[in-house]
């Protein structure tokens, strides 16, 4: 039998890639970190999986930040929980963070897919 691959068909996110998706999560309002959790791995169509680990200290790092807020409210299942939203610097920083993105990802893709190399591997 091979050895069991966890890790296989998980999708790491590149450093500081997570607290871009948060922000761009919460263009959307106020959410509690769960749902920010299941609207990234919606929004990708369950690629992108965050981790409890990952997610609440990135929260707490962005609020440090003055890029997001929280206060506690009640969830639609009845229970307390902190929701967190947008500052307006948080929107700037998103706005930032998308222009770096595009820029990253599209330096990515010439790097994979040169001119003039179709169909070679």
């Amino acid at each position: 039998m091979p050895p069991r691959e966890p890790y296989r068909d998980r999708v790491e996110l590149l450093q500081g890639t997570l607290d871009m998706l948060i922000l761009q999560a919460l263009r959307a309002g106020p959410a509690h970190g769960y749902a920010i959790s299941q609207s990234i791995r919606a929004g990708s169509g369950d690629v992108l999986q965050v981790e409890t680990g990952s997610l609440y200290p990135a929260l707490h790092r962005l609020e440090r930040a003055g890029w997001i807020q929280s206060e506690w409210a009640v969830t639609e299942n009845n229970q307390r929980a902190k929701y967190y939203q947008l500052t307006s610097d948080g929107r700037e920083q998103l706005a930032r963070e998308h222009d770096r993105w595009t820029l990253f990802s599209d330096a990515i893709a010439r790097l994979m897919n040169p001119v003039g190399s179709e169909g070679q591997a």
